[in-house]
């Protein structure tokens, strides 16, 4: 067993190694991709003027001159600007002083205690598919916190990171309220309607019934395939002395104290930031973008204060509770406590940052050369040739937005290529645009995990490196997701052709055929 051991730890590739040559790959796939001049020409919609146009697709390679020059100068660029890591070193401050603090050993005894494990796993599914409508938070604040819950709650923390990666990746199109994402999918989809139809308009809970199934079926999914195939197969967790948590059956004095304080604190701030993100009430709603039309949009738009500082906003909240518990609880004692608490989230965490340097690296040269952006094209265009309708164009939808996620992820980008050819398309088989933008979204979330060159999937690979002593690769972290993938392409299989075969509506007043 130990010799079996030492063979599969000297095959077995480092995350880093990975990222690094997968960057090669992209390398010197640009460069063939020139020296063919390889180009083509897809149908897009002009979002200036609304006009069905032509659009050229083509290769910048990273193998002559200018590409040698974009690597050495705009790498370090790419890396301070990569939004993931600056993201979770914000977040890990804060969660860094509730940990440090005891606020989370204690709130999750209270939330977890005379609760069955399935239980716990299901409502923690829940929040990571819910917590989608927020955008990209949860890959950042959820991951952490995941590990946290399941190590106090005495089971392998990278259970937990494996399910709340699987559950917000999987969950990232699954909202019963629109999402700041939809809505502006809502705007290339509805572009796209004009050459059908002018003056089509998609309303906001466009898929509120379906997305609620969806969001009931998928935690509970996500719970069986955690319980039943991935704890088992992990095993319990090598705790070193430091990590070891104690057994208790009740909380203390000093620790409700704790939480009475923590949660004062938290109820006052959270109410501020809540006054301040309800539009035209005297001096508040100063969080929102007013130029935006749906509430969502005035809420998590680009220009949104509230968009903007929503990381340091959840951050500031863990700060509060943390350093208010820790006050109750007389765990901290003068500044120098709080100083040390507020980093404690960052120690040992160089390993992580080199991790996402690499992974940056990878990230952003595959989004210059335009490689995804030349397949998806090409996709774009070859669809012009199909002639299916009904299950087979569902069916056919649903994979494209699986397969385009893999060469380009950002889903807005691509649906602003595909959607000129998708939406009339659907539309001349019968299908509303609602329906085809929410079959490409959901074939994007089925994709989301598995895909290297989403740009929060190295925050999954970097926490299972961190809690998994014998290291995990790039391979062995896509197929812990594996399981989750294909219950969920089951479930949604299932649940559209249901939907469209019963005619049940997709949400208030909005159906699958015109």
């Amino acid at each position: 067993m130990k010799k079996f051991k030492k063979i599969r730890d000297k095959i077995r590739l480092h995350p880093m190694m990975a990222f690094i040559l997968l960057t090669a790959l992209v390398i010197v796939v640009s460069g063939i991709l020139d020296i063919f001049d390889a180009s083509i020409t897809y149908n897009k919609v002009n979002a200036r003027t609304g006009a069905y146009e032509s659009t050229l697709a083509t290769v910048e390679s990273l193998l002559n001159l200018s590409g040698i020059k974009y690597i050495f100068s705009n790498t370090v660029a790419n890396f301070v600007n990569f939004t993931p890591l600056s993201m979770l070193l914000i977040v890990l401050i804060g969660i860094g002083i509730m940990d440090r603090s005891g606020f989370l050993d204690t709130i999750f005894f209270v939330l977890t205690k005379n609760v069955a494990k399935t239980t716990v796993t299901f409502v923690f599914a829940l929040i990571c598919i819910l917590v989608s409508i927020t955008g990209d938070l949860g890959f950042i604040v959820l991951i952490p916190l995941s590990a946290l819950l399941f190590k106090y709650g005495k089971r392998n923390p990278i259970v937990g990171i494996i399910m709340c990666f699987a559950s917000v990746s999987l969950g990232y199109s699954i909202n019963i309220l629109i999402s700041s994402t939809e809505s502006s999918l809502m705007q290339a989809t509805t572009l796209a309607t004009g050459i059908i139809s002018s003056g089509y308009y998609m309303r906001s809970y466009a898929f509120s019934f379906i997305m609620l199934a969806a969001t009931l079926i998928g935690a509970g999914l996500i719970t069986y395939v955690t319980e039943r195939i991935i704890a088992p197969k992990i095993g319990k967790y090598e705790v070193d002395e430091e990590e070891i948590v104690q057994d208790k059956d009740k909380l203390t004095r000093k620790e409700m104290r704790g939480l009475l304080f923590a949660g004062i604190g938290a109820a006052i701030y959270l109410l501020i930031i809540i006054y301040n993100i309800i539009p035209n009430v005297p001096f508040g709603g100063n969080l929102l973008d007013y130029s935006q039309g749906r509430y969502i949009d005035k809420l998590f738009g680009m220009d949104s204060f509230f968009n903007s500082g929503f990381v340091f906003v959840v951050t500031f909240l863990f700060v509060i509770v943390g350093l208010l518990y820790g006050l109750g609880t007389k765990s901290i004692e003068n500044h120098r406590d709080i100083c040390n608490y507020l980093s404690h989230s960052l120690d040992g965490i160089g390993k992580i940052i080199v991790l996402i340097f690499f992974a940056s690296m990878f990230v952003s040269l595959l989004r210059y050369t335009n490689i995804g952006l030349l397949l998806t094209a090409a996709i774009s265009s070859g669809l012009n040739a199909v002639n299916f309708g009904g299950i087979p164009l569902i069916i056919l939808v649903l994979f494209v937005g699986i397969i385009t996620t893999f060469l380009a992820p950002n889903l807005i980008n691509r649906w602003g290529i595909l959607s000129g050819t998708l939406v009339p398309m659907m539309m001349t088989n019968g299908f509303t645009p609602e329906f085809a933008q929410m079959l490409f979204s959901v074939g994007t979330s089925i994709a989301y995990g598995i895909t290297p060159a989403m740009a929060y999937f190295v925050i999954y690979v970097s926490f299972l490196e961190k809690y998994d002593k014998d290291g995990v690769s790039l391979i062995q972290a896509i197929k812990y997701i594996l399981p989750y993938v294909l219950v969920f392409l089951v479930m949604w299989i299932a649940l559209l052709i249901i939907w469209y075969l019963v005619g049940i509506p997709l949400g208030i007043n909005s159906f699958i055929v015109l």
